[in-house]
């Protein structure tokens, strides 16, 4: 299960380099996880989880593989987007397409390369974009709302939605973010939301790039796009996607060493996958064997049988019963036949809702 990240942005703010530096992390590690296909415009990125290492240690497998996030890259945004100006509508059409938005904005100077808008100001740079989609999504909405209403003449239901889209485009029309309407159980608007996939429903991360002199002291743009984060309610990440790109081609002992000569512990790539996690409401799993070692991803909440169709939609068919081991008992046990031999290994039915870092293994008959 790999969720989609479309980066966005406009012209010059860092993206592609953004990009370019994740697409290097997805070579280096493309032998770790099956099925790679590396597009022109798609990365996807083994996520670094030292939990796996230390499973590793202990079950001696034959390989490791990583949970995996897919960044795309979506075209540079200009202002007339939603009217079709630049490549306007492929552009929007790609969002569509991803879980969540990476709004990469610059939070640098530097007079070799050239701001569309003249000047540096992340914030109107962040307005412009989300004004676009705003606009893209009002168009959508007023179109679903005409073709609907026809239909909508002689069938109950379809009126109720059609009253909520309205509301909703109230909403819409005064420059809000779909995201920001309050929905609840069984509201109509739920089948508009799931069915229309509205660009600005979708979960935002920030990404403030700085460059590299900025990484000690960052700008006071980059508080700038943190209040603003904060004000909105989204994540906010800060990254010298420059920076990025001088580390991926390098060993991983060069590396560290780098990252330690400034202070960091964690690169700004691991970082921003991780934030792509918390922000869709992702965890991991762990089946540890002498085949393999592996993560599994899963939205949080999900009940055993869900889980275990990541692995195969047979094992949600025929789900018994799940063998689980937490994280922690696993590694202080030194494995299922430690764990088992503690009591610790339980045996969960079809209630059960999986905690990440919970190491399991299911029984299915079907």
């Amino acid at each position: 299960m790999a969720l989609g990240v479309g980066i966005v942005g406009l012209p010059n703010v860092g993206k592609s380099t953004l990009f370019n530096a994740l697409t290097r992390a997805q070579n280096a590690e493309s032998a770790n996880y099956p099925f790679c296909t590396i597009e022109p415009n798609k990365a996807s990125v083994p996520m670094s989880d030292v939990r796996l290492q230390k499973l590793a240690e202990i079950a001696n497998p034959e390989k490791i593989i990583k949970a995996t996030v897919d960044f795309i890259d979506i075209a540079g945004l200009v202002r007339g987007a939603s009217k079709g100006e630049g490549l306007g509508n492929k552009f929007l059409a790609n969002i569509r397409e991803v879980d969540a938005i990476l709004h990469v904005v610059r939070s640098f100077n530097d007079d070799d390369v050239v701001h569309v808008e003249g000047e540096i100001d992340p914030i109107r740079d962040i307005e412009i974009i989300e004004t676009e989609l705003v606009l893209a999504d009002m168009q959508s909405l007023e179109k679903r709302i005409e073709r609907i209403s026809k239909q909508a003449r002689v069938d109950k239901e379809l009126r109720k939605e059609v009253e909520a889209m309205q509301k909703l485009l109230v909403h819409v029309d005064a420059g809000n973010p779909i995201r920001t309407f309050v929905r609840e159980e069984n509201d109509p608007i739920l089948v508009t939301l799931k069915e229309a996939q509205f660009l600005t429903d979708k979960p935002v991360i920030y990404c403030a790039n700085i460059g590299e002199d900025d990484l000690e002291t960052p700008s006071d743009f980059v508080q700038k796009v943190k209040d603003f984060a904060s004000s909105k309610a989204c994540d906010v990440i800060v990254v010298s996607a420059k920076m990025e790109s001088e580390l991926a081609g390098l060993s991983d002992e060069e590396r560290d060493d780098f990252l330690s000569s400034y202070g960091l512990t964690e690169s700004g790539l691991d970082k921003t996958v991780h934030m792509a996690y918390h922000t869709l409401g992702l965890a991991s799993y762990f089946t540890a064997g002498p085949k393999e070692v592996r993560a599994w991803t899963f939205h949080r909440g999900w009940k055993a049988p869900k889980c275990a169709s990541v692995i195969h939609t047979d094992f949600e068919r025929g789900f018994i019963r799940a063998e689980v081991i937490a994280y922690n008992d696993y590694i202080e046990h030194r494995g299922e036949a430690g764990s088992k031999a503690a009591g610790v290994m339980r045996v969960e039915g079809k209630e059960y809702i999986v905690k990440d870092g919970d190491v399991m293994h299911f029984l299915f008959n079907v």
